[in-house]
């Protein structure tokens, strides 16, 4: 896990309030020491945080028509797989309560109802050992700041410093609770037996969820508020901004970026001058920051896209870390020379356990790895693109690329699933029948028959209303990005082309493959690079390719027939 940056951008001395400490790493290893055991949940990866609520869902259905739960208490039971992650708070006082649930309601055989007591008592158990790790954090957080405190900053021009920390999660708990609300009372409108079963415990599931998320917007905006009350610890750290968007502490002297101690979602506190206010001179300096701030979100973007790290940056941490906790820092701007940033928390704090920091670490490890082996096998596809077109002959004619198994294996996944919503009925399989179709004719026919086309004079695309043209000279780059095949233009007009397909890295490194996309991407780089490799001729209209529309209109024709006349 090291970073990127070749130096640490410093913090000005003024701006690190006065006797700050450091957070070395022994008094970081304290902290981490407090961590509590690795089987406890303290932290989920973004495809659990979205699968949580749904298996609590599926689960409170189930135990509402199969063993005969009332459905609030259904959800009540299920929604603990929810806690037991995202809010162990509500989990320590409600574990009780779904115990004498299981224990005196429904239909279940002994062995059931005592397996899901046993798992209740197991979540019960997990929370609090999670909560009583905070205290430690807590205590060893204050211990490493030795008393010094200071006042949260604030950006410029943000007037009182209303804390906005939790207005999102306000307005979507309040919609999740009004849609649980709108399930439950809609049971009846069901067409089939099993979902009028189903849907009421799935309501009030999802009222459930609402209310937590409520519950996650009021702690927020008490503990951001909190910070702004009163001086706080100060802590001086190292942080950057990881691939996933996340700010990752490390402790000061981890110059390498090594051991990230937490991650916490941030966003930069920024203001700007009223308008109304505003002269000539100042509406050409927000016209020069608003420049500035593009070319900032182009960068990220592209950083996300390779996901790279940020540059290490120095800064100071406010607030005491622990799990679950709200800070802010002053940190360093990404670029050297400019003023220092202020960053607040937008979510939680998430300490990296060891399990996790083993786990990233042979992530990357096993990543680097297959990049190398892929990066040999790119550099001999650009070596014999080379070496077939270096003759008068090879180079005459006009090369082209097109979709192949990748594209339509892709799509073959997306219909191993049009069975499963075949069986339905009722209005909504007509709409979203419908719905589904219009999509497939506008994006399927570039995903099973793109073509990319070179000659003398550049590259032409394809696509649905007719051909597009990058001449080579605009050509900014050609990547394989993951599971995308990127070019990137130069002119405004063309800034980018892409397709994307399924990949299986560990196979492809295994089986010492090469992806389609990533022969694509190195052959038209080659190109690109060296004039001698490029087709001598230029592309007559059919070689350049067709508009797609009429492929559009087919599949577009076909799948309203299927929809409407199929039974």
């Amino acid at each position: 896990m090291s970073t990127d940056s070749a130096e640490v951008l410093r913090l000005p001395g003024a701006a690190i309030p006065e006797g700050c400490r450091s957070w070395d790493a022994e008094q970081a290893g304290r902290w981490t020491r407090g961590l509590p055991p690795r089987w406890v949940p303290v932290r989920a990866r973004t495809s659990v945080f979205v699968a949580l609520p749904v298996v609590a869902a599926a689960g409170a259905g189930l135990l509402h028509r199969s063993a005969g739960l009332p459905a609030w208490a259904a959800a009540l039971v299920a929604l603990h797989v929810v806690w037991l992650v995202l809010r162990p708070e509500a989990a320590l006082v409600l574990v009780p309560f779904a115990v004498a649930v299981v224990s005196t309601l429904g239909d279940f055989a002994w062995p059931v109802r005592l397996g899901l007591t046993a798992a209740l008592v197991g979540v019960w158990v997990a929370v609090g050992l999670r909560l009583a790790a905070r205290r430690r954090q807590r205590a060893a957080g204050l211990e490493a700041a030795g008393g010094v405190t200071a006042e949260v900053p604030r950006a410029p021009g943000t007037g009182g410093g209303r804390a906005e920390r939790g207005t999102f999660l306000l307005w979507s708990g309040l919609g999740t609770v009004v849609a649980g609300g709108a399930l439950y009372a809609t049971a009846g409108l069901w067409d089939l037996a099993e979902d009028r079963q189903v849907v009421p415990a799935a309501g009030w599931c999802l009222a459930g969820l609402g209310l937590t998320v409520l519950l996650s917007a009021a702690s927020a905006r008490r503990r951001a508020v909190g910070l702004r009350r009163e001086p706080v610890p100060v802590l001086r750290v190292l942080v950057r901004e990881n691939g996933d968007v996340e700010t990752e502490v490390f402790a000061a002297d981890d110059l390498a970026a090594l051991r990230p101690l937490f991650t916490v979602s941030t966003i930069e506190l920024d203001a700007r001058a009223d308008e109304d206010d505003a002269d000539d001179d100042e509406d050409e300096t927000e016209d020069d920051a608003d420049d500035a701030d593009d070319e900032s979100l182009r960068e990220l973007i592209a950083r996300i896209d390779d996901e790279r790290a940020g540059p290490l940056r120095e800064a100071v941490l406010y607030g005491t870390p622990y799990d679950g906790a709200e800070v802010v820092f002053l940190a360093a701007a990404d670029k050297a020379g400019e003023p220092p940033v202020v960053e607040a928390s937008v979510g939680p704090v998430r300490p990296v356990t060891a399990l996790a920091y083993r786990w990233r670490a042979r992530t990357e490890r096993g990543k680097a790895l297959r990049e190398a082996r892929q990066e040999e096998l790119r550099g001999a596809a650009a070596a014999v693109v080379v070496a077939e077109r270096t003759g008068l002959k090879a180079a005459a004619g006009v090369r082209k690329w097109r979709a192949g198994w990748a594209d339509w294996f892709a799509v073959g996944l997306v219909l191993l699933f049009l069975p499963l919503y075949w069986e339905d009925s009722g209005w909504w399989r007509y709409g979203y029948g419908l719905v589904a179709t219009l999509l497939a004719a506008l994006l399927l026919p570039r995903r099973i028959a793109w073509r990319v086309t070179a000659d003398h004079e550049g590259l032409w695309f394809n696509g649905l209303s007719g051909t597009r043209h990058l001449a080579w000279d605009h050509v900014r780059a050609a990547e394989c990005e993951g599971a995308r095949l990127r070019i990137l233009g130069t002119r405004a007009s063309f800034e980018e082309w892409r397709v994307a397909s399924p990949r299986w890295p560990w196979l492809e490194s295994r089986l010492g493959v090469l992806h389609p996309y990533e022969r694509t991407a190195a052959e038209i780089t080659a190109m690109w690079r060296d004039p001698a490799t490029r087709p001598a001729a230029p592309a007559d209209e059919r070689q350049r390719g067709r508009a797609l529309w009429p492929l559009g209109i087919a599949i577009g024709i076909v799948g309203a027939a299927t929809v409407l006349l199929l039974p």
